[in-house]
């Protein structure tokens, strides 16, 4: 079968970046696996374990390059992944052979790769959320003080600005980035935990040394950068931590779904667009169509990445005892897709974020039609103070509003001010007192200086701490 007629996942051939199809593919875990080998054999030594020079040379010369082929072979034949890449790695580095896993069981590389597999793909998501605050911080300063139609149930309710709409889907990715770097610092590692998480084999390798077998612990978990190992396990690490990183992947998803519907949204109404390219074509069949397909294809993968939250959940809650396998499959499946989804939709909404096409003159339009409705309670009280009974007089908006609803749906304009103008009830009002509270920037409240106070308070400290993850690579939106 040729690889064209095989099944591939979307996720590797569109929509992920190589960067993050790297950090989870088979060659990365193999060398990772082989260099926790290494640091378990190095840290063994340091407290005492007698592992010669030459194995630990070995194993140094042949952390890459590994001979997944060989591998497979191996696997098929002994019908354990983590016994082949053992026997893979002894073919390699013969010397080294005595002293390859040496007190461990399976999950020191299983769980420990993954660890480090998560924390360096939630790093580069962070830099990827970072680049999205970028974009959208940019349009929020830039609009924050044009005037727009805001909703409620999505039914015109009062004014908002531009700026202001957007700093809502700005603060939801700075609330991602925040949990997204939590999640970073205190991810813990596995350690050197033994079979069942008793560390009674490391005991028997050290004879009966407690501060040795707890320092081991400590020191490979220092080798490889982190700050704290699991307190306690089984065979393997809580799998609740497993379901928290994919809530903080999941709430990813939430916040991008709501600026993609947002959008589309908006899109609709004309007011703000997403990119469309020189030569893109909205559809086959009507080419004066501009769909919004990145907004759509945001939210279909954020649907597809919180549904997969749901299996964290489950796992956690099946485990068995000390473990059972039935956590292995599932994994495999769930954390790649989880991360590239995730990586795939910061992709999109960045592309999107950096590139919106806002139209003032169609926002203003829609703030014209239907400001006579906004000035609403402004008139309401000029008429009160003109000496009017306020339930009376909101009767009479009431009437004249319904009856300016029907005339707009038969095609005409907006004239609630003539309606009131010419009724008894606001005679004592001026139509010019009346007409001066058309005014839109009366009605924006305080939301340009939200978006700034927002902006300095919060974005702009949060980016500068994220400076160290900027992420620079090839990834590219497919259409």
């Amino acid at each position: 079968m040729t690889e064209a007629a095989g099944y591939r996942s979307a996720l590797t051939t569109r929509y992920a970046s190589p960067a993050m199809l790297r950090l989870w593919g088979a060659e990365h875990r193999a060398h990772l696996w082989r260099r926790l080998w290494l640091t378990l054999a190095e840290e063994q030594r340091h407290l005492g374990i007698a592992i010669p020079d030459a194995a630990l040379e070995a194993m140094r010369s042949h952390l890459v390059g590994v001979d997944l082929q060989a591998v497979r072979r191996h696997e098929q034949r002994v019908r354990h992944d983590v016994m082949a890449h053992i026997h893979a790695f002894s073919h390699d580095a013969p010397a080294a052979r005595p002293f390859l896993h040496l007190g461990a069981t399976s999950a020191y590389v299983t769980d420990n790769a993954d660890l480090v597999v998560i924390r360096e793909a939630m790093r580069l998501l962070l830099g990827r959320v970072a680049a999205v605050l970028r974009g959208l911080r940019t349009v929020a300063l830039e609009h924050r003080t044009i005037p727009t139609l805001a909703y409620t149930h999505f039914q015109p309710a009062q004014l908002t600005t531009v700026g202001k709409r957007t700093s809502l889907w700005l603060y939801d990715f700075a609330l991602d980035a925040e949990a997204l770097r939590a999640a970073i610092a205190t991810l813990p590692f596995r350690g050197c935990k033994g079979t069942t998480g008793t560390q009674a084999s490391y005991l028997q390798l050290f004879e009966g040394d407690h501060a040795k077998v707890r320092e081991l612990d400590r020191r490979v978990a220092a080798a490889w950068g982190f700050e704290s190992v699991v307190p306690v396990s089984g065979q393997t690490y809580s799998r609740k931590l497993d379901s928290g990183v994919l809530d903080v992947l999941a709430g990813l998803a939430q916040s991008a779904s709501k600026f993609g519907t947002d959008l589309r949204l908006l899109q609709h109404e004309g007011e703000i667009l997403e990119p469309f390219e020189q030569e893109q074509v909205g559809s086959s069949a009507m080419p004066y169509k501009r769909n919004p397909v990145r907004a759509e294809r945001v939210c279909a993968l954020s649907r597809y990445l919180m549904a997969l939250r749901e299996n964290g959940a489950y796992t956690a809650a099946t485990q068995w005892l000390e473990r059972s396998l039935d956590d292995s499959a599932n994994r495999r499946l769930v954390f790649p897709e989880a991360f590239l989804t995730a990586d795939a939709i910061l992709i999109l909404c960045t592309n999107i974020s950096v590139g919106l096409d806002v139209q003032p003159a169609v926002i203003r339009r829609n703030v014209e039609a239907q400001m006579p409705f906004m000035a609403a309670e402004r008139w309401l009280l000029l008429g009160v103070a003109a000496g009017g009974d306020r339930q009376e007089l909101h009767e009479i908006m009431c009437r004249h509003s319904r009856a300016t609803r029907v005339a707009m749906a038969e095609g005409g304009k907006n004239d609630l001010l003539d309606r009131l103008s010419a009724d008894p009830a606001f005679a004592p009002v001026n139509a010019r007192t009346l007409k001066a509270e058309l005014d839109a920037v009366q009605y924006i409240g305080r939301a340009p200086d939200q978006v700034l106070e927002f902006v300095e308070g919060m974005v702009d400290p949060l980016l500068d701490s994220l400076n160290s993850y900027a992420v620079s690579d090839e990834a590219k939106v497919t259409i």
